[in-house]
């Protein structure tokens, strides 16, 4: 009898295989469960069972245990079965491999490694036998021999062991380097080449042929008229400049910068990327080679495939090599006069990122070359385009190039301004923030666009439409980045040009932020006087500050109301002071700022009282007619009220210095006096009528 517990579980097991479930647990009865590997003890999961039914299962078994080692030896060797032979297979689902079948892949990887670790052992062995027997053919009398061997050990290097051993020996590479430069025929020096090209492609071989002298015989190879010869010397070449320390000097030395330059003539694009690549690494951070590509006519031939090829790898390069020659003084020029600007400009709305990107850069260098260049119209357009770009680099660029490219340049100025340059170059400004790389280039393409040509006055108007004033005058706040602060105070003085954006830019703010400026900048410039030392911040001269600040007020100043304003910030002691600068644009625009405040009796009477009378007069006899014209403007408008003698000396002294210049006009005004008994009246109306005509005819230049 079983026991109770025992028998209570019997019981239980019945009960539950009555159930729907129609399955042991195994609780009691301990038959076996198979956890799933990614399920969980209580896996919702079902599953589908297939069992495949046979007639006779014991006899199915007996034949999969007999034909086991064959089914094993079809999966791992299967070139041992003989042809026509079936093999059972176990696979019962076509979509789920057998185990065999799994162990069938990674055997063969086996298989074949062992068979080419056996048979790199026999190539290395074979090559360490031959390695000393063809050294010493290579060197031999006979052309024939040496043509022999050289081919022999060119079939050595296509095997990876073999070459390994060939690079150890040093006699075998410097037998090959001698083959290949003393030999007359092509096929030897093809076969030698060849190998060196092989060697080259291990870090060991590219330093046996450093040391065995290689790179003389190779750049001597250059010269070669066979094609083949050509490129696996110039690839040897280029691998031993990018690997090989040393090399870049030695192929320097052996005067490979004058037989490179030749083969740009060269029609394959692949040859000419590999070419072209050498020459940047030669010339990068090195003048002499920028300096051997110039006088071998480099930059011509560069420029031409810019122009002329569209393989992408080669543009790529070829932009490299003008972008390192692009910095180079002397050849900066020779780029631009060969067409430069406008080939690389063919490449900036290409699919390349780096390609555009290298040609932006190398345009950027060049542009300051470039001023007097004509047929940029469609470059120039196309630049205004990449204002609207959000990568900065390309925005830098772009708004250099813009600078550089309307300076002292009426023509382009006028086109940027007509194809929406002025609005972009706003936006550019807005969008650069703190970037001083974007805002600086951006603010002086304003400056140029708003000054000297027919459309500066549609400029003007142009950047107070597009809401670009209070953007500007913003730039002049802390913190100063001084290049920026310069290019702003000349952009001001030219929006200031144009009547209607005087008020603008009074409600911006600038006439204050100007007088702190200027106020900030002669204070610098007082405190290296002592030292006789120029103030420079940021790479800028404070008093180009002091004078820049100064002629934009002097514009501002024609607004009555800021004219007001500029004297009642106690401004008149400083331009008073300015009089007697040592630079003279400083004194020519502090005149012109105190011509315009003299107009209002209480600010002439303040400039007065400054003691500006003494400077002034010292300023009527100077050569620089500028300052000579609002000096005597400035004296004539302070002196309305004074007595009639101080009138007649300073009179005097007007005529004086308008005249010297003119003795027929002094003799003149010396016989008027001495036939007007009242010629004091008539005096002063000539100086003014004098000092007005002057005063239009010498304005303030920027």
């Amino acid at each position: 009898l079983l026991p109770v517990n025992e028998a209570e579980g019997s019981v239980k097991v019945a009960e539950w295989q009555q159930t729907y479930y129609a399955h042991d647990s195994g609780i009691q009865s301990g038959a076996t469960t198979v956890r799933d590997d990614e399920g969980t003890e209580y896996s919702a999961k079902k599953y589908a069972v297939t069992t495949t039914l046979v007639e006779n299962p014991t006899e199915v078994e007996a034949q999969y245990t007999l034909t086991r080692a064959q089914r094993v030896r079809a999966a791992m060797f299967p070139e041992t079965l003989v042809e026509g032979e079936a093999v059972l297979s176990t696979q019962t689902d076509p979509g789920q491999q057998t185990n065999v079948q799994r162990l069938a892949e990674p055997s063969q990887l086996l298989k074949t490694a062992i068979v080419h670790l056996i048979n790199y052992q026999d190539d290395a062995e074979l090559a360490t036998r031959a390695v000393p027997e063809l050294t010493k053919l290579l060197a031999d009398d006979d052309a024939v021999v040496v043509n022999k061997a050289a081919m022999i050990v060119n079939q050595l290097t296509r095997k990876e062991a073999s070459r390994r051993v060939l690079m150890q020996s040093p006699q075998m590479v410097a037998a090959v380097v001698r083959a290949m430069q003393n030999t007359g025929d092509m096929e030897t020096a093809r076969c030698a080449a060849s190998i060196l090209h092989s060697l080259s492609h291990q870090r060991e071989g590219l330093l046996a042929i450093f040391k065995s002298g290689g790179i003389p015989a190779l750049v001597r190879m250059l010269s070669s008229p066979m094609e083949s010869v050509l490129f696996y010397a110039i690839t040897t070449l280029h691998n031993l400049l990018l690997h090989q320390e040393g090399a870049k000097m030695a192929v320097r030395l052996a005067d490979g910068l004058q037989r490179m330059v030749p083969l740009l003539k060269k029609s394959n694009p692949k040859f000419l990327a590999i070419t072209t690549d050498c020459l940047q690494l030669l010339s990068y951070g090195n003048q002499e080679s920028k300096l051997i590509i110039l006088a071998n006519g480099g930059p011509e031939g560069l420029v031409f495939i810019m122009r002329n090829y569209n393989y992408e790898k080669l543009l790529w390069t070829t932009s490299r090599v003008l972008k390192v020659l692009s910095v180079c003084p002397s050849n900066k020029p020779a780029i631009v006069e060969a067409g430069g600007m406008q080939a690389l400009g063919q490449h900036l709305t290409g699919s390349s990122q780096r390609l555009t990107q290298n040609c932006l850069w190398t345009l950027r260098n060049l542009s300051d070359a470039a001023t007097k260049q004509e047929g940029l119209d469609g470059l120039l357009q196309v630049l205004v385009g990449q204002l609207g770009s959000d990568d900065v680099n390309m925005l830098t660029c772009a708004t250099g190039i813009l600078s550089n490219l309307t300076c002292n340049n009426s023509r382009n100025k006028a086109l940027v301004t007509q194809c929406g340059g002025v609005e972009a170059l706003i936006h550019a400004v807005l969008r650069a923030g703190e970037k001083e790389d974007v805002a600086e280039p951006a603010v002086c393409a304003l400056r140029h666009l708003t000054s000297r040509h027919q459309d500066a006055e549609l400029a003007q108007n142009a950047v107070r439409l597009h809401y670009g004033i209070p953007a500007i005058v913003k730039l002049l706040g802390q913190p100063h980045y001084w290049p920026v602060v310069k290019a702003t105070v000349g952009l001001i003085r030219n929006l200031a040009l144009c009547p209607v954006n005087q008020a603008p830019l009074r409600d911006a703010g600038a006439i204050p932020r100007l007088v702190n400026l200027l106020l900030k900048a002669h204070q610098d410039t007082q405190r290296h006087t002592s030292s006789s030392q120029q103030t420079y911040q940021d790479g800028v001269r404070m008093e180009e500050i002091v004078e820049g600040c100064t002629g934009a007020l002097h514009i501002l100043a024609r607004d009555p109301v800021n004219r007001g304003e500029i004297a009642s910030m106690q401004t008149i002691p400083l331009f008073v002071q300015l009089l007697y600068s040592y630079v003279e644009n400083v004194k020519r625009v502090s005149a012109g700022v105190l011509c315009e405040l003299a107009l209002d009796k209480q600010s002439a009477e303040m400039i007065d009282a400054e003691g500006a009378s003494a400077p002034l007069m010292e300023l009527l006899h100077s050569n620089n007619e500028g300052i000579a014209t609002y000096a005597a403007a400035v004296l004539f408008r302070i002196s309305e009220d004074k007595s009639s003698d101080y009138r007649k000396r300073v009179s005097v002294e007007l005529t004086h210095s308008l005249f010297k210049h003119d003795p027929a006009a002094w003799e003149m005004v010396r016989s008027i006096e001495l036939q007007r008994e009242r010629f004091t009246d008539t005096r002063c109306k000539v100086i003014v009528c004098l000092c007005r005509f002057l005063e239009g005819h010498y304005p303030i230049k920027v």
